[in-house]
């Protein structure tokens, strides 16, 4: 399987499709894999490490059914291979305490959820243009 330019980790699948379709409205040679639930998004990033592959940005929703997004960023941080990965926390929730704790863990960002497809392909355009045009990149 080919590594993922953007590795997604989202419980809802609604949003898992509007989210692809934005990437690629955005642009379409951008692979973007998608898992639903934490303890998968584990083995599959330790998948990537075995295999000595990495995704250029990860996205991880806050609440998922496994582990949650700040358990799976904290994995991600603690795997010398993986952590140089930019890494946001891409949820609807807006509580301070959430953003506080991700950037505490290490997240590169953190993006409340837009309301509607036309916000998204807009949000998503903005992190394409920053992390994968602006952005000068360990990895």
């Amino acid at each position: 399987m080919k590594t993922p330019d953007i590795f997604y980790v989202e419980d809802d699948t609604d949003y898992a499709f509007f989210m692809q379709s934005a990437v690629q409205e955005v642009k379409d040679t951008l692979n973007l894999a998608i898992v639903e639930d934490g303890t998968e998004a584990m083995q599959r990033l330790q998948n990537f490490a075995e295999n000595k592959t990495k995704p250029k940005l990860i996205l991880l929703d806050l609440n998922l059914p496994g582990l949650s997004g700040i358990d799976l960023l904290k994995f991600i941080k603690d795997i010398p291979y993986l952590k140089t990965i930019p890494v946001i926390l891409f949820s609807t929730s807006d509580n301070p305490d959430d953003v506080k704790a991700s950037i505490e863990f290490g997240a590169n960002a953190y993006l409340a959820k837009p309301d509607g497809y036309d916000n998204l392909v807009k949000c998503i355009h903005s992190v394409h243009d920053f992390w994968f045009n602006q952005h000068l990149r360990v990895n």
